[in-house]
């Protein structure tokens, strides 16, 4: 295996919610960077093998997943080796491959992973009472909702819960499924069902208190624009206000918001301490940092800003970086509002740059936003492809997916610690 060691891996987080529809972890993916994707392994123990021995001590558990768990393929052939003894217990969920016979030696060895502290999910499970033994022993059972007759999935919940799992239902894809999923007795769900607008109604995300009561000091105390700045790109919840108060303030106005630091600057320091004052008493949290769509927009912002000064050299102030940062952080703004994101770039009155990137995907920035959502669906052949016609290498987007993925996780701790205080 020491060629593998010198494979280089395109990294996939699919995110796994909570009935609240908040981040519980993630479904680590790892695959390795080549233009001929079905040749990636000599096999699947390989691969999997490959992933903790290499990509995960590598890149390190904590800025890929924060604080929250991530969930691993585990084969049979790694099952049984001492290499999971790499992996942080506290944060992972082993997730024994529907390939692998359910016999007892493999029992014994996930009991003796309970008992060394593993979590251990049955992963792409097909319900069978001759697997009562595990269904006692383990943590979390998965069943693939689109491959399951959708006549038998109650039945089939109701079976697995006289256990003491928890179900967690795989390619949830609609905010429907997700709601028939809940009332079967499901209480994780994996799937883009959280990026889909169900209603085109205006919806209001309150942004954090904190992060209100730390922006209104900055303005008080007469920060630098920098520091101000930060903590809007810190905060897409903020970002999204923002825009809705400049273009509320300043209606009729000719000039389009190019950037953060366009928007602060249009709407000057004092209208923006005021209404800073008003939210304060007026808001309340919407799910804070386990909000799937925020720490997604985040991430995306933070990626292509670090692509587009890859691209061209320039430094975080420039025009275009800052768009790029932007643009990212908005994609999602649909989703979370609940609207068309024709009428969310009409009403923030955004440049037709940006606007040509979340309308149709053009320009620089709309193949930025591609490639940020081809490598979040873990459509690494996608990946691949977009860097092929982009001139931005490998190493390039591994680096700026791992800053992103790190700034975010800091940006959360620094927060936790903040209210623990």
């Amino acid at each position: 295996m020491s060629h593998l060691k010198e494979q280089r891996f395109f990294i996939g987080r699919q995110p796994i919610l909570n009935r609240k529809k908040e981040l519980y972890g993630y479904e680590l993916l790892f695959r390795a960077a080549s233009h001929h994707q079905s040749a990636q392994f000599e096999s699947q123990a390989q691969a999997s093998a490959s992933v903790i021995a290499t990509a995960l001590s590598d890149f390190g558990f904590q800025e890929i997943l924060g604080d929250k768990y991530g969930f691993l393929n585990i084969t049979s052939n790694v099952l049984h080796s001492e290499m999971l003894e790499l992996l942080p217990i506290e944060q992972s969920v082993l997730e024994i491959l529907e390939n692998i016979e359910l016999d007892d030696t493999v029992r014994d060895r996930c009991s003796e992973l309970k008992a060394q502290g593993f979590m251990i999910a049955l992963d792409d499970h097909v319900y069978n009472p001759d697997h009562s033994p595990f269904y006692k022993m383990v943590d979390i059972i998965k069943v693939d909702i689109m491959a399951t007759d959708p006549d038998e999935l109650p039945r089939i919940a109701a079976d697995l819960r006289k256990f003491p799992v928890q179900l967690l239902a795989e390619r949830v894809e609609t905010v429907e499924e997700f709601e028939k999923c809940v009332e079967y007795g499901f209480e994780l769900f994996q799937g883009y069902f959280f990026e889909r607008p169900v209603v085109l109604d205006q919806r209001r995300i309150d942004p954090s208190g904190i992060a209100m009561m730390k922006l209104l000091q900055q303005l008080n105390e007469d920060w630098d624009i920098n520091e101000i700045e930060e903590t809007f790109r810190e905060n897409p919840s903020l970002t999204f206000n923002l825009l809705k108060l400049v273009n509320s303030v300043m209606i009729g106005m000719r000039e389009k918001i190019k950037n953060l630091r366009h928007a602060i600057m249009i709407l000057g320091i004092n209208h923006l301490r005021r209404w800073v004052q008003l939210a304060l008493y007026a808001g309340k949290d919407n799910q804070g940092l386990n909000s799937p769509l925020l720490e997604m927009a985040a991430v995306r912002g933070r990626l292509m800003e670090l692509l587009m000064m890859q691209r061209t050299g320039h430094d975080r102030t420039s025009d275009l970086v800052e768009s790029a940062f932007l643009t990212g952080v908005l994609s999602l703004l649909d989703a979370l509002y609940e609207t068309s994101m024709e009428h969310i770039v009409e009403s923030l009155n955004l440049s037709d740059d940006v606007a040509a990137a979340l309308l149709r995907r053009e320009g620089t920035l709309g193949i930025l936003l591609h490639l940020a959502e081809r490598l979040e669906k873990t459509d690494f052949s996608a990946v691949q492809l977009v860097l092929d016609t982009t001139g931005i290498t490998f190493d390039q987007l591994l680096a700026a997916q791992l800053d992103a993925f790190s700034w975010r996780s800091g940006i959360n701790r620094d927060r936790e610690e903040d209210e623990a205080e």
